[in-house]
């Protein structure tokens, strides 16, 4: 089996700071030339950041996922488990008190944090306390959690009998406390619920598992999360071409969120150019309005996902997740709570990015009033948002991501590839 270093380094993103290993002569090898000394204690504090949509990003409350440092740390016995976890900017470590021998081994080949459980205390290598750990299998237990009864930086809490409701009772518990309170979980799943619990979340999970696609999954699910503090480009596209087509199966996408003006999804007919369409969050005199909800095109057409991937219309199901875009490219998270596919009549739309492009970009739209596609944003000029199906003309400009033609399974390759 091929080595875990090398086999999952493209599973996922770079971590933001480089896992130091040691070779065998017991030297660092690290390429951000950080050392660390015996008084140096790293990722007690080191942490991920878990970033956010923005108060300003939604348009009825702060996101769920607030810009505030998530920590991780990992409880394993496995040393793949703990390979994959470095590599992914995770490094400190759980053991008990009767796995020092394990604890000095690995220290032994990479930069890690060990932590010791005595006692329902952990302790650090110095064996100073960093941590309480509370087990809780009752609601009488769980009210006996409170910020001013420990004077410790960290607690952390075994949900013996995990369930939702005692996590959000936590997290309620532990508002404005500066008790950093973790949660042990053993999937990527219920670390996600308690990195969510009413909105806010738990400060930290620890990670109880002996298998590594468990952490490639939670670091995934970061990544995921932090694409929202990232901005797409889009680049300005002129309207070529417009005309009626005929009849198709159209794609309405019903979104768990709700999307404010100049927000949509991503979609075209080919991937190399994703058209930004517009959601029906605007007042109509045609008919209410969905701010939940965009006309997104016919079966065939990409839509984009996270990961910078895309998937057909037509793969949509309630649970996946899709990537919300507004007019500046700031983009969030939004999971699909309903598809439906209906048959109704298309135009075909045509762009180029400038007069003497050979490349042609386009998407098919249902003929409504209530469809349209968002336009360039120019600074704090004012000027329409969108311009529906039903107005669009040879000339209009519109905004176009362009990205890789060629695809797999969703993911972006490089092969030759002509789409007409």
């Amino acid at each position: 089996m091929a080595s875990l270093s090398s086999a999952s380094v493209s599973l996922v993103r770079t971590p933001t700071h480089l896992p130091c290993f040691r070779s065998n002569h017991g030297k660092v090898q690290s390429l951000n030339r950080y050392s660390k000394t015996k008084t140096t204690h790293l990722s007690i504090n080191s942490s991920l950041r878990m970033c956010s949509i923005a108060a300003s990003d939604s348009p009825l409350s702060t996101s769920m996922y607030e810009l505030s440092s998530k920590k991780v740390w990992i409880w394993t016995e496995n040393s793949q488990v703990m390979t994959a976890a470095v590599e992914r900017g995770w490094d400190t470590f759980i053991f008990s008190s009767q796995n020092q021998g394990l604890a000095n081994e690995w220290s032994k080949i990479a930069l890690i944090d060990p932590l010791f459980i005595k006692e329902r205390e952990i302790f650090d290598n110095a064996g100073e306390r960093v941590a309480t750990i509370f087990q809780v299998s009752t609601p009488s237990e769980l009210k006996k959690l409170h910020p001013e009864a420990h004077h410790v930086e960290n607690v952390v809490i075994d949900l013996l009998d995990w369930q939702v409701i005692p996590a959000e009772n936590i997290v309620a518990e532990f508002q404005g406390s500066k008790t950093t309170v973790f949660a042990v979980s053993k999937s990527p799943a219920e670390a996600q619920l308690f990195l969510e619990a009413l909105e806010h979340g738990l400060g930290g999970v620890v990670l109880k598992v002996e298998v590594v696609k468990a952490v490639l999954d939670l670091k995934e699910y970061f990544n995921r999360r932090n694409e929202v503090h990232n901005r797409l480009s889009l680049t300005k596209a002129t309207i070529t071409q417009v005309h009626a087509v005929g009849m198709g199966d159209r794609v309405c996408v019903d979104l768990c969120s709700l999307m404010r003006p100049g927000e949509g999804l991503l979609v075209g007919s080919f991937a190399r150019g994703l058209f930004l369409v517009h959601s029906e969050c605007l007042e109509s005199s045609y008919i209410a309005s969905r701010p939940f909800r965009v006309n997104a095109g016919p079966v065939h057409a990409y839509v984009a996902t996270p990961g910078g991937k895309t998937s057909y219309l037509s793969e949509l199901k309630a649970g996946k997740e899709v990537i919300v875009v507004d007019q500046t490219g700031k983009m969030r998270t939004a999971i699909v709570g309903r598809v439906k596919i209906e048959t109704r009549p298309f135009i075909l739309v045509e762009a180029k990015i400038d007069a003497n492009d050979q490349t042609v970009y386009s998407i098919l739209l249902q003929t409504a009033e209530t469809v349209a596609l968002v336009c360039p944003h120019e600074g704090n000029r004012t000027q329409k948002t969108v311009i529906p199906v039903t107005s669009l003309k040879a000339g209009d400009e519109v905004l176009l991501r362009l990205q890789g033609g060629a695809r797999h399974t969703g993911i972006e390759i490089k092969e030759f590839i002509v789409e007409n």
